[in-house]
């Protein structure tokens, strides 16, 4: 049973997650290539980084061991996103995105096979999430594959809906009280 001192950090981790995955996706997508950018590095740091990270925490408080690693390692992700693209540090060359991109579709490919003992809405979260850093890794191999990383970027605003979608129906029905968006259950 979860821990009640703490109220849900579930919807705020995914909201988090959702609005920054919209802004940069919404870039990769070629919607808005410089705002969607600049957009999603304010976003990684502050929402999708620090605000991530603490519902991560506030999971472990709970006992809730998926949710904690979830919410804290895309915390992280956001944050050393950001630190990737504004510290350009030297000597990365032209696989370093490759390589950061393959590490995290890595965690996210056992993320999701955890996620099947969620519910149907987190998995789903997970699946397009996997998809997205799949195609997104290939597209920022070496010199690039732009058709790929657009792929990515429209697969990413599908994961952010779905995120979206799962924290606020965690919100929604935690302050209703009752079932108002489905979740569906698993495992």
């Amino acid at each position: 049973m979860a821990d009640e001192r703490v109220a849900d950090p579930g919807p705020l981790g995914l909201a988090g997650f959702a609005m920054t995955t919209f802004a940069l996706s919404s870039a990769n997508a070629h919607l808005w290539s410089g705002a969607g950018v600049a957009a999603a590095l304010g976003l990684a740091f502050f929402y999708g980084g620090t605000v991530q990270l603490l519902a991560g925490m506030w999971e472990f408080v709970r006992k809730n061991t998926f949710a904690a690693l979830a919410f804290s390692s895309y915390g992280a992700f956001w944050l050393s996103f950001y630190a990737l693209e504004k510290f350009n540090l030297p000597g990365g060359g032209t696989d370093t995105v490759g390589i950061f991109l393959l590490s995290w579709t890595i965690f996210t490919l056992y993320m999701t096979v955890a996620a099947t003992k969620v519910n149907t809405a987190v998995l789903t979260v997970f699946v397009l999430l996997s998809i997205t850093f799949i195609f997104l890794t290939i597209g920022n191999w070496g010199v690039g594959h732009t058709g790929l990383v657009k792929i990515g970027g429209w697969t990413g605003i599908a994961t952010a809906a779905a995120a979206w979608y799962a924290s606020a129906a965690g919100v929604i029905n935690s302050t209703h009280g009752k079932v108002v968006l489905p979740v569906g259950p698993r495992g």
